[in-house]
């Protein structure tokens, strides 16, 4: 009687860390803004919402005449919607601190560097992968929230 007793109490205990990491990831899969995708994806990857605090996306998108160097300014409406979908939809407590990272850089937020801690310096610079921001080089479902460590492919 005892060990069926000490198996159920072991998997009730353990049941909620098995799931954690999948709602940890879920998070970052909400739906996609179709004016977000349209704007945003025709330069680069359209990073899910749950990668910066409200503040980043905040400064991100009050200054897009200087979005890292390029001009992305778009209509007043745009901005205004995007920008709140983005921030709704912020990054908040296990994945992202309330305070920005420097630059407002996903790749430089303190859960980044801890999720990558084992990427060498090397890694980034591959051709086949050209910067840390290049999520899709190594998470082939990025663009849609996916970032799942056992479907990482590491390229050469």
């Amino acid at each position: 009687m005892r060990p069926p007793l000490a198996l159920l109490l072991t998997t009730a205990l353990l049941a909620p860390s098995a799931f954690a990491d999948d709602d940890h990831h879920r998070a970052l899969r909400v739906p996609t803004l179709p004016q977000y995708q349209q704007e945003c994806a025709a330069c680069h990857m359209a990073y899910p919402p749950g990668m910066l605090p409200a503040a980043s996306w905040t400064r991100l998108m009050g200054g897009l005449d200087k979005h890292y160097g390029t001009d992305a300014s778009l209509d007043a409406a745009s901005v205004k919607l995007i920008t709140r979908w983005l921030t709704d939809n912020a990054g908040t407590g296990r994945r992202v601190s309330a305070t920005p990272p420097p630059e407002d850089r996903i790749t430089r937020s303190a859960w980044f560097i801890r999720q990558h801690d084992e990427v060498g310096a090397s890694v980034w610079k591959r051709a086949s992968i050209k910067s840390a921001s290049n999520c899709m080089a190594c998470h082939a479902g990025a663009d849609k929230g996916d970032f799942d460590e056992d479907r990482v492919r590491i390229p050469k």
